[in-house]
């Protein structure tokens, strides 16, 4: 393999990752700034003496957060993420198969 074709797979690696990131901490805007209204709606509607620390006021985030875990570890953790290195060993299968 020839170093340019190396730097090429490098860079096409970093630019999935960057993608990646892109998209985890767009997704973590959209849940900071969603759960964000929540509160701010669930506390305007509270009523008189009841207390804002009920399940129903934290169902969206608990389990929105468990989605946002998840995509962090893809994200964060690639190794882990059995998928992804089906999907490189894939990729290199099929551009082998090309050159050939």
């Amino acid at each position: 393999m020839e170093i340019s074709d190396e730097n090429n797979i490098r860079y096409e690696q970093a630019r999935r990752q960057v993608e990646r990131l892109r998209g985890f901490y767009g997704h973590l805007f959209a849940y900071v700034a969603v759960n964000a209204m929540i509160v701010v709606y669930n506390i305007k509607h509270l009523g008189p003496g009841e207390s804002y620390f009920q399940f129903k006021n934290f169902f969206t985030a608990t389990f929105w957060g468990i989605g946002l875990v998840a995509h962090a570890i893809a994200v964060y953790l690639p190794n882990i993420n059995f998928i992804r290195n089906w999907e490189e060993k894939k990729i290199r299968k099929l551009m082998e198969k090309k050159k050939k």
